[in-house]
């Protein structure tokens, strides 16, 4: 009889390994939308890289900022459904990449750089390695411990997304007739694509819209439902101008967030040094 039950007890034993084994197999479902969205991202900035080689300049860029927004919908999308992954954050990384390294150097270099020929390519390789080098470090500077909290309020740097959206200003200004030709101004270009490259990689603080609350008082809602609606609208109407003054808006807020940032630096400072006190 005791036999019995310690074969019945095995059994028993064996059936609840297979159960947490196949439960460990199966992925939820939450996970992999976030991924399909950063694939469709990925497929965006890929083919956007094939417009501009056939010489379709305004659907390539316009395949780079759907890119911009459907990485910008990945992340929160992971983080609403509850399904980050390490797995996750790779294929993001990766894609970020080609999207915003890859692509947006590609098209200026087909666009204006090329004209230069091999000092053109040397540009437009240092703006998809600068893009590399940025999202590696936004990788590691991830998983720092000691990192304060205030620091989540800035990006150390321009990040990918906005780096290839000021890239691809020079195109903007082409496509609303203010540039008869791209090739005509490579020589100006040529230097603003180099610091749209160091900006990516500098430690310049710029800020980050991660941190914004995700409850907002009730009497805001319809004032931003209706200035989200406003912006949406007009970027489908006037594509080329609300991109070149977004553009603008972010290269000058460049010195507010530096500011802003020296500040909550020396207000941690002088807490720090005050509990050391």
């Amino acid at each position: 009889m005791a036999a019995f039950r310690g074969l019945e007890d095995e059994h028993i034993d064996k059936s609840r390994r297979e159960q947490r084994l196949r439960r460990f197999k199966q992925v939820p479902i939450r996970i992999l939308v976030p991924n399909l969205v950063t694939l469709l991202a990925l497929c965006s900035g890929v083919t956007a890289i094939r417009l501009g080689v056939e010489g379709r300049y305004e659907l390539a860029v316009g395949a780079v900022i759907l890119a911009i927004v459907l990485d910008a919908i990945d992340g929160r999308l992971a983080r609403f459904l509850k399904g980050t992954s390490r797995f996750g954050a790779e294929l993001d990384s990766l894609a970020d990449f080609v999207n915003f390294g890859v692509a947006p150097a590609i098209l200026i270099y087909l666009w204006s750089l090329n004209s230069l020929k091999s000092l053109g390519w040397l540009v437009a390789l240092c703006l998809a390695i600068c893009c590399a080098l940025r999202l590696a470090r936004f990788n590691v500077a991830i998983d720092d411990p000691d990192k304060p909290a205030w620091m989540m309020n800035f990006f150390t740097g321009a990040p990918a997304p906005a780096g290839a959206g000021l890239a691809m200003a020079p195109m903007y200004l082409g496509f609303l007739g203010l540039i008869p030709n791209g090739h005509d101004v490579a020589w100006l270009v040529l230097p603003y694509i180099a610091a749209v490259a160091f900006l990516m990689v500098s430690r310049v603080p710029t800020y980050s819209a991660k941190t914004l609350g995700s409850r907002i008082s009730r009497d805001l809602v319809l004032p931003l439902l209706g200035i989200a609606a406003l912006i949406i609208v007009s970027l489908i109407a006037f594509t080329w101008e609300m991109l070149t003054a977004m553009s603008i808006l972010y290269i000058a807020l460049l010195p507010f967030g530096i500011r802003s940032y020296r500040r909550y630096k020396a207000e941690y400072n002088r807490r720090s040094a005050d509990v050391e006190k």
